[in-house]
């Protein structure tokens, strides 16, 4: 099954003020192991960029004034996730954005499907801190790259963090040998997935008899 891990930055919070996406970032997922398929794009929104947004991505207004407009990415963004299932961190906010630059082009709203991995990680650790660089910590994700929030980086962290969240365990799965060989330029195909170690039968009659002579006798009767 295809997936797609999505994020936006923009010009502010609120649709309602005004405020218009400045960068998408998509990668896709196959079997929860990342294409080499992705979608990128800056974009002019044509307005200024809140200071408070500025501080997050950096984006200033100089540089997005050369960059396409939605319009003008619109259909190859569209047809790029056509009707696969969307991966996002806070999604009411990034679809909120979505749908706004959609209707403003007389364009229909997302009907994906939809996986919020904020609602997924206060399912799973309720109380607990559930940002992207709290989940990365938790499962020992290497976010050292995210200076400020860029779309991509954000998708590559939450492609990693999503896989370990709807892992039934708590799993800490090793990216490490991926990433090298992709900074070294090679073509990699790594299985995200776990190896699952069996014990031997010998293994498991030395666990019991450990058991056995360790834990009261008449548990075992």
């Amino acid at each position: 099954m295809k997936e797609i891990i999505l994020d936006t930055e923009t010009t502010g919070l609120s649709v309602q003020e005004g405020h218009r996406i400045v960068e998408i970032g998509c990668i896709e997922l196959e079997n929860l192991v990342p294409t080499q398929s992705k979608f990128h794009c800056y974009l002019n929104p044509e307005r200024k960029v809140s200071e408070k947004a500025l501080e997050v991505h950096g984006y200033t207004d100089e540089f997005l004034a050369n960059q396409k407009k939605f319009k003008d990415i619109c259909d190859e963004f569209l047809e790029f996730i056509k009707d696969k299932r969307l991966i996002i961190h806070n999604a009411e906010f990034d679809l909120g954005h979505l749908n706004n630059e959609l209707s403003i082009f007389g364009k229909k709203k997302l009907s994906n499907k939809i996986i919020d991995t904020l609602v997924l990680a206060r399912d799973k650790f309720p109380g607990s801190p559930a940002s992207l660089d709290a989940l990365c910590k938790r499962y020992r994700v290497d976010n050292s790259k995210r200076k400020q929030h860029t779309a991509l980086i954000d998708c590559d962290l939450l492609a990693k963090v999503y896989i370990n969240l709807i892992d039934q365990k708590e799993p800490t799965l090793n990216f490490q040998s991926q990433d090298q060989a992709i900074n070294e330029g090679k073509n990699t195909n790594v299985n995200y997935f776990k190896k699952i170690i069996t014990p031997t039968k010998d293994e498991i009659k030395k666990h019991q008899e450990y058991l056995k002579s360790n834990l009261k006798k008449n548990y075992f009767n």
